[in-house]
């Protein structure tokens, strides 16, 4: 699934393509979670921002319109053509522009989602809703984001991934932040210093994955292809292999039904 580096990819890359662009016409597949891309037909473009692992699009009628691309979504732009007919080759949704381009949502799985709301109402959707801060957001500190993990009865892993102690963290960037950090990701407390670290490590891994594109696994693709944040990834995916920092060789497991890698001596209970 894409995450917050994939999605802020495609933010910068899409936004200056479409701000300012009213769509002249717009359609979708019939699924009940692509339908409301028909709503923006004559709709502009004012801002194009992003929420955890959330697109969200100002338009002229003060509504938002916004896209959760789920496991398998891809947004991409391409030249308008005159007898083209949009909808085949997955393709969930896509509003065509007043400069000749057509943005299309292509979604294999349909796990992704449209909606159409007033302007900073997000009451019927829960996760973007109750979403904890932005990682990168000056008001977070290291103190702040310790007192939201204080308490709480699950894994650090799965409270990362539940979006309420902080936004757009999925499986990759748990496990790298948690190595970085040097957390178990088993354990269901942490420590101030630790809270310190998986901040620290959270930006990082985030900035660096933004820096390269993304990370391609399988699915993802932004508007210029491939990210190649997978060459640089130093804990997600290398079960059985040495670790970068002391060469013991790296475990997995499942905790609370996610694929989890660590190292046993780095990240100690």
């Amino acid at each position: 699934m894409p995450e917050l580096p994939e999605v802020e990819t495609i933010r910068r890359q899409l936004g200056p393509k479409i701000l300012n662009r009213t769509v002249i016409s717009a359609g979708s597949h019939e699924s009940a979670k692509f339908l409301p891309a028909r709503k923006t037909k004559g709709k502009r473009f004012l801002t194009l921002r992003r929420r955890g692992k959330y697109l969200l699009a100002e338009l002229d009628d003060q509504s938002e319109l916004v896209v959760h691309l789920g496991m398998t979504g891809q947004l991409k732009i391409v030249e308008t053509e005159d007898q083209r007919s949009f909808g085949s080759n997955y393709e969930r949704a896509w509003w065509v522009l007043d400069n000749n381009n057509t943005i299309i949502f292509k979604d294999v799985r349909r796990f992704g989602r449209i909606a159409l709301v007033k302007k900073g109402d997000y009451s019927q959707i829960p996760t973007l809703r109750d979403m904890g801060p932005e990682p990168f957001s000056p008001d977070l500190t290291s103190e702040d984001l310790w007192r939201r993990t204080k308490g709480r009865k699950q894994r650090i892993k799965t409270q990362l991934l539940g979006q309420r102690v902080i936004a757009g963290v999925g499986n990759i960037y748990a496990d790298e932040a948690l190595f970085y950090a040097g957390i178990n990701p088993s354990v269901r407390s942490i420590t101030r210093a630790q809270a310190e670290r998986l901040l620290q490590s959270l930006q990082m891994v985030f900035s660096q994955a933004i820096e390269k594109g993304g990370t391609t696994l399988r699915d993802y693709r932004n508007l210029d292809g491939a990210g190649s944040n997978q060459d640089y990834l130093h804990c997600y995916g290398r079960s059985g292999l040495p670790c970068h920092k002391c060469g013991s060789v790296l475990r997995s497991r499942i905790i609370d039904a996610r694929s989890t890698t660590w190292c046993p001596v780095c990240q100690k209970r």
